[in-house]
């Protein structure tokens, strides 16, 4: 289906390699399918129902929020749909998730936290006896969020501030690539963490903060790909024709400058997520109770004798997602090698 929109030879011929590596193409459909169920999280793992039928009125808990009165309780002021009494007789009912836990709820049937996994906790609960299927659910939606925001930003700021220095070069260059090379020398991880413990960390400031220097490596080689196709004949081509500086930057260099663009960002993608979580281990990362990979496996290391299985579960979704977004990047690689 897509080969009908592809209407460049080289370009369908990347495609054809791509869809060659069997691996790449399957972790695709598997992070796809991942990040589906993990952004319509609240439709698989909700202590709301989907759906209810009480009094011969219908609601929808997971999409608005309704108060006890609705359901015949005047004494609180938030509502619990488990403790609804439901008549059956008057057909009553409701329509639960596949999981019935939400993220920041602890199950108080367990003696002590963390529990180990159960029918009612698939994977066990934390230290806060909060299902652990769950938080790993919900937070692979910020940790996706924060990978390909922190991507788009720092691709885009690296192709226009490498693109510049590789089109104009001269002085730009010169003294461009000095201010790069400073850059580049100063303790990134070590100064997030400093900048972070000042202020309340959100996703937006962590994303913000991870961009500040994430430009730098694409920089280069976008850099080197725009100093190589400069001089070459479609450039001079539409300079004769009175092409301007901007038509050329992105209209002829950028779509043939693009290659490391497309074949890095699988492995910087998995980069940042693993940024992430770093931060969150470390305790500089989304504040909590925000559902985080990292965060489970500082759990994991406080409760290491008792609950094995807050460091398998987050361990084996980290190394999936890193496995599975390594397969890509290399069925990317693959297809792009101008020797294939």
């Amino acid at each position: 289906m897509i080969e009908k929109f592809i209407s460049n030879d080289d370009t369908l011929k990347k495609w054809r390699r791509f869809k060659s590596r069997k691996l790449a193409v399957i972790s695709c459909w598997l992070i796809g399918i991942a990040c589906f169920l993990s952004f319509t999280a609240e439709f698989w793992a909700n202590s709301r129902p989907l759906f209810l039928k009480f009094d011969n009125t219908y609601y929808f808990p997971v999409f608005k929020e309704y108060h006890p009165s609705n359901f015949g309780d005047e004494s609180s002021l938030v509502t619990n749909y488990r403790e609804i009494e439901m008549d059956e007789d008057k057909g009553d009912f409701a329509i639960w998730p596949i999981v019935s836990w939400n993220p920041y709820e602890s199950n108080k049937e367990v003696e002590a936290y963390p529990s180990e996994p159960t029918s009612e906790n698939w994977m066990g609960t934390d230290d806060r006896g909060r299902d652990i299927l769950t938080r790993l659910l919900y937070g692979l939606r910020y940790s996706i969020s924060f990978a390909f925001l922190v991507w788009v930003i720092t691709f885009i700021t690296g192709t226009i501030i490498g693109g510049l220095m590789g089109y104009f070069g001269g002085r730009l260059d010169f003294w461009g690539q000095r201010i790069v090379e400073v850059l580049s020398t100063v303790p990134q991880f070590f100064l997030l963490i400093i900048i972070i413990s000042i202020f309340k960390p959100t996703l937006v400031l962590l994303v913000f903060l991870s961009s500040l220097f994430g430009w730098i490596s694409i920089s280069y080689y976008v850099r080197g790909e725009y100093l190589k196709n400069r001089k070459k004949e479609f450039i001079e081509a539409a300079r004769a024709l009175g092409a301007g500086h901007a038509r050329i930057f992105f209209k002829h260099l950028l779509p043939n400058s693009l290659s490391p663009i497309i074949t890095f960002s699988p492995f910087v993608i998995a980069g940042n997520i693993t940024s992430l979580a770093s931060l969150d281990y470390l305790g500089f990362g989304l504040t909590p109770p925000t559902p985080s990979w990292g965060e489970l496996l500082n759990q994991a290391q406080k409760h290491f004798t008792e609950g094995w299985w807050l460091a398998i579960y987050p361990s084996l979704a980290l190394f999936l997602t890193l496995t599975m977004l390594s397969l890509i990047g290399e069925g990317v690689r693959d297809a792009m090698d101008p020797k294939d």
